[in-house]
């Protein structure tokens, strides 16, 4: 059997953007599979969530957000580290950048690390790389929770920090009023998950209940269609449970049996690929995802680094 094209270097299509207006002043603009980003409306400001990989691409997602305010950008939240998500941070000419202290932590030790690996695994997505000044870094941190009071009557933003799950440093963005949460990568609504970085353990069990308490009406993932409704909500959250715990479950008994991580990697690829395989990035993410779950079941807690050169050798060996 031939190996399959690395990562997504091979996707090179356009994908279909759409700007949903969730509530007064609440966005969402969504992309057929690819990274999902957001913007709510204060009293004279908007808080922008999630940055895109590179400052160019983060204008075109800015000029249709201008179609609906020119309230100029106060704050950008950033749901966490990697560089798909934060390296267009330039664009926004925000006053204050947020995230989350484990989110600085990680940008210190392996930001550039992390460009290099995703700009090889996701090309089409870093649109016109030589715009992007260098690695972005949060202004503003915090452990547990940040309030941003939006002014007038328009209530407030809550920042949370959940636990540890798609990375060490994942935070929500959640409006009570509007009953609408912004929650990154913790959740995807008919995508696949990237878990490379991940804490599985965590992120099954605590994260994700803490993140189902909020009680959403409508949730922005990380990737894919913005469920609405509390029961399209709760079944977003579970169907990005069960890849977690089907990855556990497979790659846990190759593991447990002394079996090989190719083995592991493919076991876990029948188990999940008859519902997940259609659905975004999932060939593209597997790999990494069964390599990070076997690191957990040998003792690493703390992720090990992507380089573009660990990248390759996991692929050959699990893709080839």
């Amino acid at each position: 059997m031939a190996a399959k094209p690395f990562a997504s270097s091979t996707d090179v299509g356009e994908k279909t953007e759409t700007l949903e207006v969730l509530a007064d002043g609440v966005y969402a603009l969504t992309a057929e599979g690819d990274p999902n980003v957001g913007a709510i409306e204060g009293e004279d400001f908007l808080v922008a969530f999630e940055a895109r990989a590179t400052p160019v691409a983060a204008r075109d997602w800015l000029d249709k957000l201008r179609e609906h305010t020119d309230k100029p950008v106060k704050y950008l939240v950033l749901s966490h580290y990697h560089a798909v998500r934060v390296l267009g941070a330039s664009a926004f000419d925000a006053e204050v950048i947020i995230a989350h202290d484990n989110t600085r932590k990680l940008i210190k030790e392996r930001g550039k690390q992390d460009w290099d690996s995703e700009f090889g695994r996701m090309p089409r997505l870093f649109r016109e790389p030589d715009t992007i000044p260098g690695l972005t870094w949060p202004e503003v941190t915090f452990s547990d929770s940040m309030t941003i009071d939006l002014g007038g009557d328009r209530g407030e933003l809550v920042l949370q920090y959940c636990g540890r799950g798609h990375t060490a440093g994942d935070i929500v963005a959640w409006l009570p009023r509007q009953k609408v949460l912004f929650a990154g990568d913790l959740v995807e609504a008919e995508a696949a998950l990237y878990t490379g970085d991940a804490f599985h353990t965590d992120w099954s069990t605590g994260t994700l209940d803490r993140v189902k308490a909020f009680g959403a009406e409508a949730l922005v993932g990380g990737r894919g269609a913005v469920p609405r409704g509390r029961e399209a909500v709760d079944a977003a959250i579970e169907q990005t449970r069960s890849f977690l715990l089907v990855m556990r479950e497979k790659v846990g008994a190759v593991h447990a049996r002394g079996g090989s991580l190719k083995e592991a990697f493919e076991a876990t690829h029948e188990a999940l690929a008859p519902k997940f395989g259609a659905w975004p990035i999932f060939e593209h993410c597997l790999p990494f995802d069964v390599q990070r779950v076997w690191d957990e079941l040998d003792g690493i807690d703390w992720p090990r680094i992507w380089t573009a050169e660990r990248d390759r050798e996991v692929w050959d060996e699990l893709q080839g």
